[in-house]
């Protein structure tokens, strides 16, 4: 089995911590996936070709998003993060740091109770 994906020795991690560790992968990859795509479609000028391609990022696009999904619900302050962040319109970066502070705060009154 390989474990590159790990910065620690599996064996001393639990199995929620690999399966996590796990869909950061696959995120990353699908992530990946979908650059390689847009790159080929930029460039491809049979239009068949180029029309599967468009079919196969969709594919990586649903990918993408059911695994940050399923990361998201595994970390409560992470969504709290996102939804912050996502689907917003306005300054990315100044809803990024609202989120990120609004975050911790959820992070450290839960701590708390």
């Amino acid at each position: 089995m390989s474990t590159d994906q790990y910065h620690e020795p599996p064996s001393e991690l639990s199995e929620e911590t690999r399966t996590f560790a796990r869909m950061c992968a696959s995120l990353a990859e699908e992530a990946e996936a979908i650059g390689w795509y847009e790159q080929r479609i930029a460039v491809e000028k049979d239009e068949v070709a180029k029309a599967i391609m468009r079919d196969s990022l969709g594919e990586e696009y649903k990918h993408f998003s059911m695994e940050l999904e399923f990361l998201l619900r595994a970390k409560p302050q992470w969504r709290e993060t996102a939804q912050g962040i996502l689907f917003q319109s306005g300054d990315i970066v100044q809803h990024g740091e609202q989120a990120e502070e609004a975050a911790e705060d959820a992070a450290e009154d839960a701590a708390d109770s």
